[in-house]
Formats: structure tokens, C-alpha cells, sequence
């Protein structure tokens, strides 16, 4: 089959950084489905493991993480799908990825997918939905009340691909007040249109930005990208036992001890890592977004597609997504 890869980690510019190759077709056992990709998308943890991680016990490298495509092949012990369903998902870090024409992943961490949508536009989601679902409604719980607090929520990174999800869920999921942070007119009227009540400008300070919207003091921030530049606001605006989660790492915790505000850690990788009892709540998430999607609750995030699914156009999407100012999701289809 065809898959693109690497032997060697490093910077995208490198004349290896990716290579189109040719691997064996893999054969699903137990819960694993095998899955013809048809789309894949980038996110920036595809660029981080590409530019730190080698191969371990196979020759080749292939990263890659939230596809679409069909199933082909099912495992002996597999309940949800059968061949011919089509399917979306954002597979595990810890097993080969998704750039590939044939791809393994665990049942119970696949979705059905958005019947409305083509597989570009449903590869756009996986990833991005379960991370802003589990932040929001598992992590932040924000269903239950901060006693005093506004019913608001700020998304740092509200233009990003966790952010747009985090803005549509939270907008048409809840009774919160959504406020975003973008820094260009770009990504400021995306986020609007993702259904943000209010955007604010990252690159100035954000807590007298917050208090001039006149809402009160946020029960909830969500931090999906530079935390610690933002952390000391953050501290500042969010209300007293607040509840804070992020995505990427945070310096100094202290900032936010004075106000008793809990620290929540998102990583939407852990229930496949760990086979955690619940793994199979990906699954039923990821059909709740397609059902969403289906009845026009929320929209892909899908702004560019490039084609074909090759080691050129692997490269020129990774660089664009390194920059930290891409809108939504950028999509490669077809081998």
C-alpha cells in the first residue's frame, strides 16, 4: 500500500522530511477495523511528533491522526462497524498513522460518519471535536455552576482547529456566554462565524478586555494554544473557583492558587493510551458529532483541501500549519 513517511525526525525543509513509500497492508485482529483513508488532516501534534519522533521497531515513520475513509476489513472481536461503512476518527499516538492507504484503528474510538458530509469535510473533525468536547463537558463540566460567576466561557485560540469546535459546541451546546480571542480579521470574523457571542484580540492584554465586555468574571477559560504567554491573564480575569483547562503545558500553576481555580489537563489520546474503561466513549461522542453535524448544529472546519494525499503536499501542509496561523483545518485527500 502507499504511505508516507519518515526514518529520520527533524525540520519539515529537509529533503527527507517526508517520502512516499511502500508498506505492507496491515490485517485487523481483535477490535481493530481496517480502513481504506480517503482524507486525513493536520494538526500540530502530526508536525511535533514528526519533528522529535523516530521510528521504533519499524523502518518507517508515519504519523498522521485524524482520517475518513470506509472500512474494509474487520477484526474477529468487532461490535460497530462492518465492511463498507464509512467512517471518521482520530486514531492513537501510540500505533502507525494515518498517512496511508490502508489504515488499523481500534472500533471503540471510531465514529459513523457525518452522513452530510464528503470524506474531506469530515476529516477535518475528529480530532478537534473529541479534544473540545472532553475539555468542555468531561474536564470543565460546564453544565454545573461556579457559585457567582458569569455563565461565560473564554477560548484562547478560538480560530484554531480545537478552538472553532470548542466556539460551536459551547455556543449551540449551553446557555454560556462565548468569547473568543483571535489577533487578525481573519481569524476574528472565523471565530464569529464558528458562533462566538464576542472576540477579543490575543495579541493585547485580556483581562481588561473581558471586564470592558461587562459580562462579569468567566466561570470557565479554555486555553488551546500559548497558555503560558497568556497564563497571568488568564489568572486575572477568570472568576474565583473558576475551573481553567489547556491543551499544552503551563509554567507556573501558582498564578492560579490565591483564587482556588482547578487546573484541567486535556488530552484526547489518553482513553486509546491507556484502554481506559471508557474507551469506547470516543466512539459515542464522535456519533454525536455526526448526528450534530447531520442536523445542522455544527459545521466542519475544514478551510483549505489539497490533493493528492502525497509527501509533497504533506510537506507544504505541515509548514503551513507550523506558522500558528491557519483557520480551521487544512484537509488532504486521495492517494
Amino acid at each position: 500500500m502507499k504511505a508516507i513517511g519518515y526514518r529520520v525526525p527533524g525540520n519539515i525543509d529537509r529533503e527527507d522530511s517526508f517520502v512516499d513509500i511502500e508498506l505492507p497492508q496491515p490485517k485487523p485482529a481483535g477490535r481493530d477495523i481496517l480502513v481504506e483513508v480517503k482524507a486525513v488532516s493536520v494538526n500540530p501534534v502530526d508536525y511535533k511528533v514528526r519533528q522529535g519522533t523516530a521510528p521504533l521497531n519499524e523502518e518507517w515513520k508515519v504519523v498522521g491522526y485524524d482520517a475518513a475513509g470506509i472500512v474494509t476489513e474487520v477484526g474477529p472481536e468487532t461490535q460497530f462497524f462492518k465492511p463498507g461503512d464509512e467512517v471518521f476518527y482520530a486514531g492513537s499516538i501510540d500505533r502507525s498513522g494515518t498517512n496511508a492507504q490502508f489504515h488499523l484503528v481500534d472500533e471503540r474510538i471510531v465514529g459513523s460518519k457525518p452522513r452530510t458530509l464528503g470524506f474531506a469535510e469530515a476529516a477535518a473533525m475528529p480530532l478537534t471535536s473529541i479534544t473540545a468536547w472532553e475539555a468542555l463537558f468531561d474536564r470543565l463540566d460546564v453544565r454545573r455552576e461556579v457559585p457567582g460567576a458569569a455563565r461565560a466561557i473564554v477560548t484562547v485560540g478560538g480560530a484554531g482547529g480545537v478552538g472553532s469546535m470548542a466556539v460551536q459546541l459551547a455556543r449551540y451546546l449551553t446557555d454560556l456566554t462565548v468569547v473568543a480571542t483571535a489577533s487578525r480579521p481573519e481569524t476574528s470574523a472565523w471565530a464569529s462565524q464558528m458562533g462566538a457571542h464576542h472576540v477579543i484580540d490575543h495579541s493585547k492584554p485580556l483581562a481588561a478586555q473581558v471586564a470592558a465586555l461587562n459580562i462579569g468574571a468567566p466561570s470557565f477559560v479554555f486555553s488551546t494554544t500559548q497558555t503560558n504567554r497568556h497564563a497571568s491573564e488568564i489568572a486575572e480575569l477568570i472568576a474565583p473557583q473558576g475551573r481553567f483547562a489547556l491543551i499544552d503545558g503551563l509554567a507556573d500553576a501558582g498564578l492560579f492558587m490565591r483564587k482556588s481555580v482547578s487546573i484541567h489537563w486535556e488530552l484526547m489520546f489518553t482513553r486509546p493510551l491507556f484502554k481506559t474503561a471508557d474507551i469506547d466513549g470516543q466512539h459515542t461522542l464522535l456519533n454525536e458529532v455526526a448526528r450534530l453535524v447531520d442536523e445542522g448544529v455544527l459545521r466542519t472546519t475544514m478551510t483549505e483541501r489539497f490533493a493528492p494525499l502525497n509527501a509533497a503536499n504533506l510537506k507544504r501542509v505541515h509548514k503551513l500549519v507550523e506558522t500558528g496561523t491557519t483557520r480551521g483545518k487544512y484537509v488532504l485527500e486521495g492517494f
